[in-house]
């Protein structure tokens, strides 16, 4: 008999309610006497801010070793060329059918009509996110990927380095294939990487299990900081987004399924971890392991699942790069009054066919919302309104992000023959990260 309070899925969900009526309990402490953050909501706060830095401290050889890793994988498949491109191919359709959901629901709902004229603090947008800026921003600027920033304050000049994730993906996937290239010459070089993964894994592991906290203090700080009044003006996109990502998770993939014949209970009873611990984490990224795990559990080919997963981890977002962008299109469009037609939305369709790799598997779709509105000739200021609300949206997205990575992984492994019937049928098992 498993015993419920050990499960990792138990402990989230006691994070999560322990997390809101902290944040009930700090957001109705008010703020302190110097007008800054209560004690509570601080603190809230900065144990939210650890466990996302944390997460993201790992990403970088994260996704190196895990795309150079999941690339050179290709060599012990048989005919990787066809599984590459199936599943190229269904990231495709499967985009497709996300992102014609969302232009669907804003067409119905036209979310951002009702606010013309409101008194909404606009703050302004990035300015970057064009094609041509997109374009320019896959050429690394030197071999690690690093992008420096400088900020001026009292204090003087502070520069901090960081590493672009798009650029590293390039470079890693660039890397990936010179080993193809190379043969046997870049076994060494490979034994090194695979180590890496292994070592970054574990840490990442470490990590994960720091979820419930983590999660009770995210949360805590959303309800603390907006309440649940702050949706009021922008409830119907913050519902139009939400509605938009169950009809994906719970009505097209489970379609998808069963027109392969496979049982959706059985897909989300295994998948279930990874698209909860997405949730919480709001990175595809940081959900990587947990996600190959669940994926391997469903039967399909360990080879395969080792080079899909990593590569969609990246570039698979079926609900930051699909939905989320068409739906915050036609937001921006009705809240300034500007009129889009069919070559506005099949351009929408497009860009979120195409560039989902924009949004590299971190928390955020910014780039991808710019990218969306830049192309559209929409003001980007318009990004600005959606800010606030963009972490609570950013949690539903991601899960559906994973449930694609998974999705598109089994599906294509059920028509390739790489799919253990019987293990995809059996009973799901507690998920551990252990090798």
């Amino acid at each position: 008999m498993r015993v419920p309070f050990r499960s990792f899925g138990f402990q989230v969900l006691v994070g999560m309610v322990v997390g809101l009526a902290l944040g009930f309990v700090a957001r109705a402490m008010g703020a302190a006497p110097d007008g800054d953050l209560n004690w509570l909501a601080a603190a809230l706060k900065t144990v939210g801010s650890i466990f996302v830095s944390l997460l993201k401290a790992v990403v970088p050889p994260l996704v190196f070793a895990a795309i150079v890793a999941s690339i050179a994988n290709l060599r012990a498949l048989d005919n990787a060329a066809r599984l590459a491109g199936q599943t190229l191919l269904w990231f495709a359709i499967t985009a497709l059918i996300a992102v014609t959901v969302g232009l669907a629901i804003g067409l119905i709902v036209d979310p951002g009509s009702g606010l013309r004229g409101e008194a909404l603090a606009v703050q302004p947008g990035a300015s970057t996110g064009g094609w041509l800026d997109f374009l320019k921003g896959l050429i690394p600027g030197n071999a690690m990927a690093l992008a420096g920033s400088t900020t001026l304050s009292d204090g003087g000049a502070t520069t901090t380095l960081s590493f672009n994730i798009l650029q590293l993906l390039v470079i890693s996937i660039v890397i990936g294939l010179a080993t193809l290239k190379v043969g046997d010459r870049a076994e060494p070089f490979l034994a090194f990487v695979r180590s890496l993964l292994s070592v970054v894994r574990a840490i990442l592991g470490w990590i994960i299990r720091l979820t419930p906290i983590g999660s009770a203090a995210l949360i805590g700080t959303a309800v603390a900081t907006y309440g649940w009044g702050a949706l009021a003006q922008l409830g119907s996109f913050t519902a139009a987004v939400y509605v938009g990502l169950g009809i994906v998770l719970l009505i097209v993939y489970p379609a998808l399924l069963l027109a392969h014949g496979l049982s959706p209970g059985a897909f989300f009873a295994k998948a279930w971890p990874a698209i909860q611990l997405g949730f919480v984490s709001r990175s595809s990224v940081g959900t990587l392991p947990v996600t190959e795990r669940v994926t391997e559990q469903m039967g399909v080919d360990k080879g395969y699942a080792a080079f899909v997963i990593p590569l969609a981890s990246t570039t698979k977002m079926d609900g930051c790069a699909s939905i989320y962008p068409a739906l915050a299109a036609i937001f921006v469009a009705g809240f300034y009054g500007i009129p889009l037609h069919a070559a506005d939305y099949a351009l929408i369709a497009f860009v979120s066919v195409v560039g989902s790799a924009a949004t590299a598997g971190l928390t955020g779709a910014i780039v991808m919302l710019t990218l969306t509105l830049s192309t559209l000739g929409l003001p980007l200021e318009g990004a600005g309104l959606l800010l606030a609300i963009d972490p609570i949206l950013d949690m539903g997205r991601t899960a559906v992000n994973v449930a694609g990575q998974v999705l598109v992984a089994t599906i294509v492994a059920r028509r390739e023959g790489l799919l253990d019937e019987r293990a995809y049928g059996a009973e799901a098992q507690p998920v551990t990260l252990a090798d």
